[in-house]
């Protein structure tokens, strides 16, 4: 295997020459440059986030020994400020949208979960100021749908640290799959329109939310189950209400405390409702997984559009090396590695002699 190429070969299969150049001039964007035209410095700014080079300098540095064209600091910082940060969004959104498809009709899914949630990426105040946070921070928030089958993101949604997740929420819903989410998400309009648009939904409830007419269900004994209710129920107070009656499940979590969700979804058991909000879960892991290994939190440049696009192309990383695992793992003939220890030995070019052979092959 070619030492360290096989992230960008695997780049370039899944985003051609000519699909670039429909995107630039989607964005009527003229890639004049000789030295370090757009798939250039696509490719380094994917190296950084996968081996974790610590600033544009490093890249330049030591990046022809990945096997990159070699490109000065100068030059890379130059052409990260013009180009255009949706050009690196679109195309990570053409190549998830690729992988997600790939990887859904090699698991034969039907209906899945689809998590939805944002993770916060802080820097000191004076790094971002457009951004300002909290206190002495500022902060970049990226809203994500998840789906947690693939294991891959769907749709992802960039804003300001700041920004509420609840009306941003609405731009991920998708009604071929069940939406999970967080209480950040519930509102009470948005739970009615879900029954009418037949979105299917399991979203923690606030605590503050008023139960009204409480019916419960029926529900076959099931030994040792977390269930404590399940019930349908209007949701809201007399100044306002939801017009739809909704199933609202509680159950305790491995701490014991009581954990009550809202769902359309009536013929399922309580239990199952319980174990899909608990598969939220996984959008945390990605998010743990992207801040402790593609680099994020260090930035190359400060102005919105440099951020941006080293977060996107971070994204593109990360979908890349998870289609890798993803597709190699499922093999019956191959030790099983975790995503993070796949991630690793891949990196240090010390995967076992069948996963090189299999990832020579993709």
């Amino acid at each position: 295997m070619a030492k360290n190429t096989t992230i960008f070969t695997l780049l370039q299969n899944f985003i051609s020459q000519e699909e670039i150049d429909e995107i630039l001039a989607e964005f009527q964007f003229e890639d004049k440059a000789r030295k370090c035209d757009v798939p250039t410095l696509l490719n380094y700014l994917v190296g950084a986030a996968t081996f974790e080079w610590k600033s544009l300098r490093h890249a330049a540095d030591v990046a022809p020994a990945q096997g990159l064209k070699s490109v000065d600091y100068s030059t890379l910082s130059k052409r990260l400020g013009e180009l255009n940060y949706l050009i690196v969004k679109r195309i990570f959104e053409v190549i998830v949208s690729r992988l997600n498809r790939s990887a859904r009709r090699s698991l034969k899914v039907k209906k899945e979960l689809l998590a939805i949630d944002s993770t916060t990426i802080t820097v000191g105040k004076n790094r971002l100021p457009w951004a300002l946070y909290h206190g002495e921070r500022s902060g970049i928030k990226l809203h994500v749908s998840y789906t947690n089958q693939t294991g891959m993101p769907l749709q992802i949604v960039e804003t300001t640290g700041l920004k509420h997740d609840g009306p941003i929420g609405v731009l991920l819903e998708d009604k071929h799959f069940i939406l999970v989410a967080d209480r950040a998400y519930f509102s009470i309009d948005k739970v009615d329109r879900y029954v009418t648009t037949k979105q299917d939904f399991v979203i923690r409830l606030k605590d503050n939310i008023q139960l009204n007419r409480k019916k419960s269900l029926k529900r076959t004994a099931v030994e040792g189950t977390n269930i404590v209710a399940d019930f349908t129920c209007t949701l809201g107070t007399a100044q306002k209400q939801t017009e739809e009656r909704h199933r609202v499940v509680e159950f305790t979590d491995y701490e014991g405390a009581i954990v009550r969700v809202v769902t359309n979804l009536r013929y399922v058991t309580a239990e199952e409702i319980a174990g899909m909000y608990k598969e939220r879960w996984v959008i945390e892991s990605f998010f743990r997984w992207i801040k402790q290994n593609l680099n994020v939190p260090v930035l190359f440049g400060t102005t919105p559009n440099d951020v941006f696009s080293q977060l996107f192309a971070a994204l593109i990383a990360y979908v890349l090396l998870k289609f890798i695992h993803t597709r190699i793992h499922s093999k019956t003939d191959v030790e099983v590695l975790s995503f993070a220890g796949f991630t690793r030995l891949f990196l240090w070019h010390a995967l076992p002699l069948k996963w090189r052979t299999y990832v020579e092959e993709l």
